[in-house]
């Protein structure tokens, strides 16, 4: 999240603050539909939701900025693009978008064959999965932070 100064009509200095561009896939309509309402009440975030990674991949040109991904997208086709095969498409594409998955399985085969396919994340479906949702984009904002710093260094030596 970036801040940015602006003057008012009236010449009133105010601090604004861009938005987070979330994509969330998941093919459970009430999971998906919690987890927007939580997004949007506890932070500043721009979401678009999908119920399969096809139709996240159509608006992938959007650019944005993290993906929550679910691991089984096939509730709503059978022959729907599992999590992984998206998260392929999206890394081919955008290398530099961080995806987290998510998964109901509390599976450590899972996990690591999501972090194989480049997630910067799993998290486990469970009542704490917003929490553990929000630690993560802030960790993911602060060293993307940390790097564009140390690139502004590294450009002036």
């Amino acid at each position: 999240m970036f801040r940015i100064r602006k003057r008012t009509k009236k010449n009133k200095i105010v601090n604004t603050e861009n938005k987070i561009k979330l994509f969330l896939v998941d093919d459970d309509a009430v999971f998906l539909k919690a987890l927007q309402i939580e997004f949007l009440h506890k932070g500043n975030f721009e979401i678009e939701t999908f119920p399969t990674g096809e139709l996240c991949l159509e608006s992938i040109d959007h650019q944005p900025d993290i993906v929550i991904l679910d691991f089984h997208l096939d509730g709503i086709e059978k022959n729907a693009m599992n999590g992984i095969e998206t998260l392929d498409k999206i890394k081919s594409l955008y290398p530099a978008t961080p995806v987290i998955m998510l998964s109901s399985q509390d599976k450590i085969d899972v996990a690591v064959s999501c972090m194989h396919h480049n997630a910067a994340d799993y998290v486990v479906k469970s009542e704490t999965s917003f929490l553990r949702l929000q630690k993560i984009i802030t960790a993911i904002f602060t060293q993307k932070k940390i790097e564009n710093q140390l690139n502004w260094y590294m450009d002036r030596m």
